[in-house]
């Protein structure tokens, strides 16, 4: 029996969900396959083909590729032992698999640049609340083998339109440039000579991380270390001038096609492997959880990760959040389902006939259902009701006998009488 902190004993409900997880219903299913429709349309218009990776991968390659300073390695990630002792780790984002699959299956082999979505679950530890649960969905994209700022602007227009062409408002897009190696250093430098001012006001893990990587205080959520930050030089005045000429360009490309943008010094997103671009689509009706996308370039990912050097864009955007403002914003489709056909029968020897045209209709494509309790023809007809059925077809002892049965129009109460064998011919004009 697991025990909690203080030693007394951990009881689990076994009929509710962990925590940070949630049931998708029957009733809510409608609108993630709206969703996902969208997805795909959006990607097959911008030449992206989706790809599905492993839910778990080795550890190592999300400590490699995320960084083993981030929130996500260090307090986040779902990790444990398999049955033979190696180190396995539940997707928290799936960046670093997409990778690992680019590099394992050879798909540089087909194009100089490689086009990917996705669509699934990912894994965190993290405090569920609006907007954010420890299982949740992303959709991304990933570009891979061309280093231009052509390429950015083409992922961030994917991602721009896609929730566009959902119907959102209040986009907010912010770009920041968070430099490659040769320039880093100094902006480093220049950051730990700022924040050493108030470093005893940094929360521990900033603390911590004053060394290792101070870039990621500047991403830190703890109020008092966003005060310490305030004032913080710009990484873009730190740029070398390969970084500022390619952010120069993706300015340029995303003016030229009217795309609206702020630029934002602090942006830099959770991730170590991000370099030049990075960028977040932001929508204030989410509230405090206001990132609804977020991406960025990572050329050094690929071979940090056992590849050839190559360079890399995407994004990933929350679909648990999407729906949030989809439903807030009044978007969503119509719930209403309508059921095709319903076969209502009673008396002896009808339960077996009705069974046999139920099958025949739907291995023709027909949706139909018929009652399996034994209720009577009154209560049939009720649930053909609730199940918005627009046809009817009726059974009862003396059809059977004929060889025949009933068809009711359910909108207009019209009725008329076929033989068994006329019956989906008969449905499918109507149809």
């Amino acid at each position: 029996m697991p025990r909690n902190a203080s030693g007394g004993r951990m009881y689990i409900v076994l009929t509710q969900a962990p925590k940070g997880t949630k049931d998708i219903l029957p009733a809510n299913i409608i609108n993630w396959y709206y969703l996902e429709n969208a997805i795909r349309r959006i990607c097959a218009a911008y030449g992206y083909k989706e790809i599905r990776t492993p839910m778990f991968e080795h550890t190592e390659l999300f400590k490699r590729g995320i960084g083993d300073t981030t929130d996500i390695v260090e307090k986040e990630m779902y990790t444990f032992n398999d049955l033979a002792g190696r180190s396995i780790t539940l997707r928290p984002e799936n960046t670093a698999a997409a990778v690992r699959a680019f590099i394992e299956n050879k798909l540089y082999a087909d194009n100089p640049l490689v086009k990917l979505f996705y669509i699934g679950p990912m894994f965190r530890y993290d405090t569920p609340q609006a907007g954010r649960f420890r299982q949740f969905h992303q959709f991304g994209a990933e570009a891979i083998g061309l280093p231009g700022p052509d390429v950015d602007a083409e992922i961030i227009m994917l991602a721009v339109q896609f929730l566009r062409e959902l119907g959102l408002k209040k986009l907010k897009i912010l770009l920041n440039s968070v430099g490659c190696p040769k320039c880093r250093p100094g902006y480093r430098k220049r950051l730990q000579e700022h924040l050493r001012e108030n470093f005893g006001q940094l929360c521990e893990d900033c603390r911590s991380r004053f060394d290792r990587n101070p870039m990621r205080i500047l991403d830190c959520k703890e109020e008092k270390c966003r005060q310490a930050a305030v004032g913080a030089p710009a990484l873009q005045e730190c740029l070398c001038d390969e970084c500022a000429e390619h952010f120069a360009g993706l300015q340029k490309y995303l003016q030229a096609v009217g795309l609206a943008f702020e630029l934002d010094n602090t942006l830099v997103r959770g991730l170590d492997y991000y370099t030049k671009t990075a960028f977040e689509i932001q929508c204030d009706l989410l509230g405090a959880q206001s990132a609804v996308c977020g991406g960025g370039r990572y050329d050094g990912l690929v071979e940090e990760v056992g590849g050839d050097p190559t360079p890399g864009i995407g994004f990933a955007i929350g679909m648990e959040r999407v729906l949030i403002l989809l439903e807030n914003q009044g978007l969503l489709p119509p719930q209403e389902e309508k059921l095709s056909v319903f076969v209502a029968h009673a008396g002896q020897g009808t339960n077996l006939a009705a069974f046999k045209l139920l099958t025949e209709l739907r291995s023709f494509g027909v949706a139909a259902e018929m009652d399996f309790s034994g209720r009577g023809m009154k209560s049939q007809f009720k649930l053909a009701n609730r199940l918005n059925a627009q046809y009817v077809l009726v059974m009862g002892e003396n059809e059977l006998k004929k060889g025949v049965c009933a068809l009711k129009n359910m909108q207009t109460g019209e009725q008329v009488e076929m033989p068994l064998g006329q019956v989906h011919d008969a449905v499918a004009s109507k149809l």
